[in-house]
């Protein structure tokens, strides 16, 4: 009995000091296993992306109210300065455009130039024109502003926003007839008074017809409320303020006189008996020019001098009436 009970108490022994260092050595295989096969299986998902196959998804991150967030590559594209001003320019009516382009071209020839070679070869030279077929001379004369300078800016306005009024109104055909006869009719005037530029002339023509359209409507000019009639008068004010000689309001009356030579043939002489208005448009340029429906605002202009009998006034492009 003795040795039996001795043996079974060496056993238990011989158990308890090998229980501890085998439970050590069984969890480190464990873990060294649990690595490998981590190893193993992370080389594989690697393998599988590089040949395009399974990759992780993407959790599309909400906001509270549970809608998707916004991220930078959903949010549209910032455009550059000069790609938003492009996309401006071209969104100007065309005769317009062609007509800024044309004052940017003169102008920076003229800094090229210099003053006194800009006088040579861009100012107006009857002469030249005729007997040296010299023929950009007045083209030159009606879009050179100057160098650049507050003035030079404000004309620049001025043209944009008077000649877009103007071709949007009537339309880029007839708005075409305008300018050439704006051109022939300036050339000679500025011929016959001395004036080797008629630019000013030109933004002054095309606000004097504009505001013979609604003379009586009240707009605002610099602090004041006044007719629109009196806007041309207004500029050629500031104009001789400006400049302190009353030498400056030659090419605004100018303006004033080829403007209203204009209106009448075109409005006011066609309503007299046998009247005729030979400055329509041709039906060739119209049908090149102009889309083929009817913009709104030709019908306005025309509705508009209409109504003047009647007390009755509308504005370019507009689509109601005011008594006045």
């Amino acid at each position: 009995m003795k040795s039996s009970f001795a043996s079974i108490l060496s056993i238990l022994v011989i158990g308890l000091s090998w229980g501890p260092a085998s439970s050590r050595v069984l969890p480190r295989t464990t873990a060294n296993a649990l690595s490998s096969g981590n190893l193993l299986l992370n080389s594989n998902h690697r393998l599988i992306e590089l040949r395009g196959g399974a990759s992780k998804r993407k959790v599309a991150q909400k906001t509270a109210t549970g809608k998707r967030k916004v991220t930078k590559k959903d949010a549209p594209e910032e455009k550059s300065a000069v790609a938003d001003t492009l996309q401006k320019y071209k969104k100007i009516l065309p005769l317009t455009r062609i007509y800024i382009t044309l004052v940017g071209v003169a102008t920076l020839l003229g800094l090229v130039l210099g003053e006194e070679l800009t006088q040579g070869l861009l100012a107006l030279d009857p002469m030249r024109v005729l007997y040296g077929l010299q023929l950009w001379r007045p083209i030159t004369a009606a879009t050179f502003l100057g160098p650049p300078s507050i003035s030079w800016l404000l004309n620049g306005y001025y043209l944009f926003q008077y000649g877009s009024s103007l071709e949007r109104a009537y339309g880029t055909a007839q708005h075409s007839v305008f300018l050439l006869s704006q051109l022939v009719l300036l050339s000679i005037f500025s011929t016959l008074v001395g004036q080797p530029f008629f630019a000013n002339s030109m933004i002054t023509s095309m606000l004097h017809v504009l505001s013979r359209s609604m003379p009586h409507q009240k707009v605002k000019w610099l602090v004041f409320t006044v007719p629109y009639w009196s806007l041309p008068y207004g500029l050629m004010a500031s104009d001789v303020l400006q400049a302190q000689s009353p030498m400056a309001a030659l090419p605004h009356i100018m303006g004033i006189l080829t403007g209203h030579f204009y209106h009448f043939h075109k409005h006011i002489w066609p309503k007299l008996e046998q009247g005729q208005d030979w400055l329509v448009a041709p039906e060739f340029l119209s049908k090149r020019l102009d889309p083929a429906d009817k913009d709104a605002g030709k019908e306005s202009v025309s509705k508009a001098l209409k109504l003047r009998k009647k007390n009755k006034g509308r504005k370019l492009g507009s689509g109601s009436n005011k008594k006045k």
